[in-house]
């Protein structure tokens, strides 16, 4: 075998160690957000106009995550990234519902999704949720306990 061949050999091999090991960390993430999670997906809410928004802009934005309820935090966990906590942590205190609308015809949604405008102190996100998750998000922010407000309306 010639060096040159024994190189491409090596090369081929690191490069299938490195694929399989980010397999294996995929494989984990996903395995540790499935446990006890809810599917949403999710995106800083683009600035809101008169006009209606290009279907380029109706796609934008939006990422798969899975969502843990721990306490007054609903805590957000994008799908495909590797970060250890959660992306976008929401506090029932602070969630105000704005607005709540169908999925536009170019929002790639599952079909039965209702999207959930958000308003927090730290930013406005829409929430993209089926009806099941819908009904224990809206139960997770009415069940504040007693003598505590909470700035919760529901959207007309």
């Amino acid at each position: 075998m010639t060096i040159s061949g024994m190189v491409v050999e090596i090369v081929l091999v690191v490069v299938a160690a490195v694929l399989l090991l980010l397999a294996l960390v995929a494989l984990r993430r996903i395995q540790q957000l499935r446990r006890g999670g809810v599917d949403v997906a999710l995106r800083g809410a683009p600035a809101t106009s008169d006009a209606a928004p290009s279907p380029a802009e109706d796609q934008r934005g939006w990422h798969s995550g899975i969502a843990r309820y721990r306490g007054d935090q609903f805590r957000w966990y994008r799908v495909s990234g590797l970060r250890s906590g959660p992306n976008v942590v929401l506090d029932r205190l602070d969630v105000e519902i704005v607005d709540r609308r169908p999925p536009r015809p170019t929002e790639l949604h599952a079909p039965g999704a209702t999207v959930l405008r958000c308003r927090t102190s730290t930013g406005t996100y829409e929430l993209a949720m089926g009806a099941d998750v819908l009904t224990g998000f809206s139960s997770w922010l009415e069940s504040i306990p007693p003598g505590r407000s909470t700035g919760y309306r529901q959207a007309s």
